[in-house]
């Protein structure tokens, strides 16, 4: 794409984009970002970068960045938008000689309300449209196969789409608490597994529940999903082999505070292994190990486990990885 191809793209996108030079200038800013950060689009170039930073430390890792050409994603860095402080996550990669900067301005969440990113909401938005025409492409073929089998695989889809436009709805309209209820964790791991299982290369599976295991006070729908993220994202990984593992620790330390009791799944998988230029970064939204990953699965477990006022953890080396949600169980006996 040629440079005023390009140019011509980003000022039409909705997303904040602009390029720094190697002087810590900015070179050019995109309306979008221009609106948001109430700057003109013209008056802004040749502005120095701490036009936009609210500190010191933030100019100094674009200047290592600059030096290195290196990429990284920002989480919760405010910006300065006519005398005011706009919270943001941003994306910056090498361009050219500068850097290349994506900025997404995150939404003030409503009391009681999801504190998933405007980047999220917007990923909801994105998946309904296709959700309908996933469900209504099984619907059709659930009624013209004849085969029990099939009939129970298009059910699945169904089931999954319709789970997924509801997670998409609470957090397009502002419903984002989570809906408490009694949820059975190896219900769940085992809808998990039907999931798995109905892959055209369906993995290894192993189990290993701690019977013992009481329900919790939880969002079905949404602890349904964080247990799929970790899945799909061990087998995107490489992964052939996984082990659903359930346990219940004592006495753990969960954020600021101790539990008496908590619930942990352990997702184990035999892949590769998390690279060491991910792992302090692991979490964040838009970072992803995967050339085509969208960097959405973890960032978004990870917030729904918090949700519940839990923990998404991990440890990891080549061949054994171990995701563990940590969920506290003392609701479930208030």
């Amino acid at each position: 794409m040629s440079d005023l191809a390009w140019r011509t793209w980003a000022e039409q996108m909705a997303t904040g984009l602009a390029l720094v030079d190697a002087d810590l200038r900015l070179a050019w800013i995109n309306p979008a970002l221009a609106e948001w950060l109430q700057l003109g689009p013209r008056s802004a170039v040749g502005q120095p970068l701490g036009v936009l930073f609210t500190g010191s430390d933030e100019l100094a890792q674009v200047a290592r960045l600059l030096s290195e050409q290196r990429s990284a994603q920002w989480r919760g860095v405010s910006l300065l938008a006519g005398g005011r402080e706009v919270v943001t996550d941003i994306a910056l990669q090498p361009f050219g000689q500068g850097l290349l900067l994506e900025v997404h301005v995150l939404a003030a969440s409503p009391a009681n309300s999801s504190p998933l990113s405007a980047s999220l909401r917007g990923f909801a938005h994105e998946v309904k449209n296709p959700l309908a025409g996933l469900r209504g492409a099984a619907q059709l073929l659930q009624r013209r196969v004849d085969n029990a089998d099939l009939q129970a695989l298009a059910g699945l889809i169904i089931d999954e789409a319709d789970r997924l436009a509801t997670l998409a709805n609470r957090l397009l309209h502002n419903d984002g608490a989570v809906r408490l209820g009694a949820v059975n964790i190896h219900q769940l791991l085992e809808r998990l597994a039907d999931l798995l299982q109905a892959e055209p290369s369906p993995p290894q599976l192993r189990h290993d529940y701690d019977p013992s295991v009481p329900d919790l006070l939880g969002d079905a729908d949404r602890l349904q999903q964080v247990v799929l993220n970790l899945a799909r994202n061990a087998l995107e990984a490489g992964a052939h082999t996984l082990t659903l593992r359930t346990r219940v620790e004592h006495g753990l330390r969960l954020g600021e505070r101790i539990v008496r009791m908590a619930l942990r799944v352990d997702v184990i998988d035999d892949g590769p292994g998390v690279s060491a230029a991910l792992r302090d970064t692991l979490f964040h939204p838009l970072v992803s190990g995967r050339p085509d990953g969208t960097g959405l699965g973890l960032a978004l477990s990870r917030e729904i486990a918090q949700e519940h006022g839990g923990e998404l953890r991990y440890a990891s080396r080549p061949g054994h990885t171990v995701f563990s949600l940590y969920l506290p169980l003392e609701r479930s006996h208030d």
